[in-house]
């Protein structure tokens, strides 16, 4: 089974590169299904319903969430009734929406469960531990199937690779979002796990984390709050490309996708 992962859909530019790029990304990694991250991907915080489904128009089968998923706020009636958009696990009951899904994948009868789980180092939401509010729905759905994939949202870069370690042999994939900066440190664990720090983002290419530069310049050298706005400009698209074997849900490899408008 192939699967592709998108990182962080940041406003506009993220949705058009996404829609240009992804057809051709999903035909070229024969793609059973595609994860796409879109916390951030109406106006550079938040989702809202018109962006879900331009989203799934343009290929996404499953969206995930991380600490924006909120900002917009008919996200709220979204979330609880859209069961293709998952959002951080680890948020308290009553939360709207739901922490995983399990989807069916094109051309594969093995279903693919997908999480999603927000860090707590460096965060401010009070939430519950990612790593044993993780553990405990893992082993809830593996007696579904063996094919799942962690989101995980987060901040600091040994949160997330403490829990790739601790998910290791036991999900399919660990995929770091948030930090908007694609690392290189893909790899699969020892136990077949699937693993790399940060997808990256899929937007701005000469903004600041997606946001206008100036702005974020300002901000540093005043310390006075200031109104960010989404960069223009030419856009990036990152992902990773996942190889798993549907019978055990160990990773063959995973592949680091980085385009851009200006280089094919």
């Amino acid at each position: 089974m192939r699967i592709l992962f998108v990182g962080d859909v940041h406003g506009k530019p993220g949705r058009r590169i996404l829609k240009e790029r992804l057809p051709r990304l999903r035909s070229r990694f024969e793609a059973n299904l595609v994860i796409v991250n879109g916390e951030n991907a109406a106006g550079g915080a938040g989702i809202s319903a018109d962006v879900a489904q331009e989203l799934l128009a343009s290929g996404a089968d499953v969206i995930t969430g991380g600490n924006h998923t909120w900002h917009h706020r008919d996200a709220f009636e979204l979330l609880d009734a859209e069961t293709r958009i998952v959002r951080p696990l680890n948020y308290p009951a009553g939360t709207p929406g739901r922490g995983s899904a399990v989807v069916a994948a094109a051309r594969n009868t093995t279903r693919v469960a997908v999480l999603n789980a927000q860090g707590r180092v460096f965060m401010p939401v009070p939430i519950d531990d990612p790593f044993r509010i993780l553990r405990a729905e893992v082993d809830r759905l593996r007696e579904q199937t063996p094919v799942i994939v962690v989101d995980m949202h987060a901040e600091a870069t040994s949160e997330k690779v403490a829990l790739g370690w601790y998910l290791d042999g036991k999900v399919s994939a660990v995929i770091g979002t948030h930090t908007h900066v694609q690392t290189a440190d893909e790899r699969v664990l020892p136990e077949g796990t699937a693993y790399i720090t940060d997808v990256g983002m899929t937007g701005p290419l000469d903004g600041v984390l997606g946001m206008d530069r100036e702005r974020i310049i300002e901000r540093f050298l005043t310390a006075l709050p200031v109104r960010f706005e989404v960069a223009a400009g030419p856009a990036q698209l990152n992902a990773v490309a996942l190889d798993i074997d549907e019978d055990s849900g160990r990773a063959r490899s995973i592949v680091r996708i980085r385009e851009t408008d200006d280089a094919d």
